[in-house]
């Protein structure tokens, strides 16, 4: 039997969460107050950078080996979480990307792989992203990045976007040696912020991290900044907004 992605997710989620989180409660948006919101990294990082490079080592085929690139960069992902056999999301980016270019009969040499892998430490916010922090740290709102990138890529996208004062936390899910949407990955958000969930918002960047939020139990907000559709599982976001700064209306106080 084969599955397409959306199926691998469908099972994935749901193996995770049988026997670690059996009755996830439903986010209680009704009355509740967001007095912190979870950001995923690209939420916050702008990835575009990476898969421009692409295009400029492989002239005519960075589409193509980007797509498959994030496709099995997550899938990897995904595996490692399902199976217990964890490498964090470094490794499993650069196996994804020497798949992708054997897939597509590319040349990979050591020098273009490293340029490509490196493009994760240099990555920026987007340009929506500084001001939407600022008026939610005004506001009173506690702010965390709740990641599968590694702690390093993390810090260096802080740094190189002038964002070292706005997070109370930074939550790499490499911590725990798992990858959302397993559920442990989404309580990080609880244990850091020590509120009920239903007082965390997550922010994701893809659907189905805002599947895997909302399964969760979180108030979800789906940031849908490439304008896909929402996937086609039970587990709707309570919002979806176009930049971070459309969030701000959603969690006002």
């Amino acid at each position: 039997m084969t599955w397409n992605r959306r199926e691998f997710l469908q099972a994935a989620a749901f193996g995770l969460s049988t026997g670690l989180l059996d009755h996830a409660p439903a986010a209680q948006n009704a009355g509740s107050t967001i007095r912190a919101v979870a950001f995923d990294g690209f939420v916050i990082f702008d990835p575009r950078p990476v898969f421009a490079l692409a295009e400029r080592l492989f002239p005519g085929k960075g589409a193509e080996i980007s797509s498959a690139w994030r496709m099995r960069q997550f899938e990897y992902q995904w595996l490692c979480a399902l199976s217990r056999r964890y490498v964090d999301f470094e490794q499993a980016t650069e196996g994804a990307l020497v798949y992708a270019a054997n897939l597509l009969k590319l040349d990979l040499t050591a020098d273009n792989r490293a340029q490509l892998m490196r493009a994760y430490l240099e990555l920026k916010a987007w340009p929506d992203v500084l001001p939407a922090l600022r008026k939610m740290h005004d506001l009173g709102i506690r702010l965390a990045v709740l990641s599968n990138a590694t702690p390093r890529i993390l810090e260096a996208g802080i740094d190189n976007s002038g964002l070292q004062r706005l997070f109370d936390h930074v939550i790499s899910t490499h911590s725990i040696q798992t990858y959302k949407p397993d559920p442990r990955a989404y309580q990080m958000g609880i244990d850091a912020f020590k509120l009920p969930r239903n007082q965390i918002a997550f922010a994701a960047f893809g659907g189905w991290d805002a599947a895997g939020a909302k399964w969760f139990g979180y108030p979800t907000f789906w940031v849908n900044r490439m304008s896909l559709p929402v996937e086609e599982l039970d587990a709707r976001p309570d919002a979806i907004v176009a930049t971070a700064g459309e969030l701000i209306a959603l969690i006002r106080p």
